[in-house]
């Protein structure tokens, strides 16, 4: 069996199809038919069921598919270690995130790598979760700091051992600024300047449509945003309330502004994305490696667990 055939057979797992497949490989769809049903008759079973348009995977198939990955994920830590035994390391690391603080943590390590291999370079792409996504998606971006909920079943992913909290960015002058948090009610008839994650009513597609339940539609939304700095600085003039995450806006002594969460507390998860079955590089492989080590359970500061309910906190899937 060869290592090139079982990319080829993750290939076709990862697009869902062989025209797919082909495409993403740079290979005519007739040879990767052949080569995966080569595959087949060298193990002897059955691995894909194939339509007109996609293909599905046997129980046979959902075996191969994780000893395949766990041999993928073994060769990239390997290749990762022999590539950092060298000190000559340049290339580029391109990771787009949304607006929220658990970016420090990936700054730090961003900054260890840095001081070791300064020919790393960093490229940072700032937008709202969808928008990372789908940059993700297109090979744009090696890794995304995507803010939950978000389906990442298609994307490995660590879990960052931190949570993002929900509340409201106002002046410090406002009446509610008096309050330790905030209610529905109090927002009731306010000018609210909201992000644009907060989904039309059912959709369900941000991090606090519950809070919001049915009534969002009867909020006075006169706003929104993609990116909290030019909400708050509308804040600022006295437009409006931002609906935000803490931490993004400056509300220190200096600032005229204040942050209160909400209440009932509305926290989101954080995961750092890539595709499955990328191959980065060698820049990319290495910052990989140090992501994985930094927040693997055991290396996590104590009283600190990973947010996923998943253990270990890498997970790969």
């Amino acid at each position: 069996m060869e290592f090139r055939v079982l990319r080829y057979f993750l290939a076709a797992v990862r697009e869902g199809s062989i025209l797919g497949a082909a495409r993403s490989l740079h290979v005519t769809q007739p040879t990767l038919s052949r080569q995966l049903r080569e595959l087949e008759d060298e193990l002897g079973q059955k691995l894909l069921i194939r339509s007109n348009r996609d293909v599905s995977l046997t129980p046979e198939g959902k075996l191969l598919r994780r000893r395949a990955e766990d041999v993928m994920e073994m060769i990239r830590r390997i290749e990762s270690e022999f590539r950092a035994m060298g000190k000559d390391i340049h290339g580029d690391v391109h990771i787009g995130s949304s607006e929220t603080d658990a970016m420090k943590l990936v700054a730090r390590i961003m900054k260890e790598v840095h001081d070791e291999f300064p020919g790393i370079r960093y490229h940072i792409y700032s937008g709202k979760t969808e928008d990372v996504e789908e940059q993700v998606d297109r090979g744009m971006l090696d890794f995304g700091i995507l803010i939950q909920p978000v389906d990442i079943s298609k994307y490995n992913r660590i879990c960052l051992p931190v949570k993002d909290v929900w509340g409201v960015i106002m002046r410090k002058d406002s009446p509610l600024a008096a309050r330790k948090a905030i209610r529905y009610e109090d927002l009731c008839g306010l000018p609210l300047i909201c992000s644009r994650q907060i989904p039309r009513e059912g959709t369900g597609k941000s991090g606090y449509p519950e809070w919001f339940g049915r009534n969002f539609s009867k909020l006075n939304v006169i706003a929104t945003y993609n990116l909290i700095y030019n909400a708050a600085q509308m804040v600022e003039e006295g437009i409006g309330y931002a609906v935000g995450l803490d931490r993004t806006v400056y509300t220190g002594p200096r600032s005229s502004l204040c942050f209160r969460p909400l209440t009932p507390k509305v926290e989101s998860d954080l995961v750092i994305v890539w595709k499955k079955y990328q191959i980065f590089s060698t820049a990319a492989d290495l910052f990989l490696s140090r992501l994985q080590e930094r927040f693997s359970e055991g290396n996590l500061s104590a009283g600190t667990k990973a947010s996923s309910a998943e253990s270990p906190a890498v997970q790969i899937s």
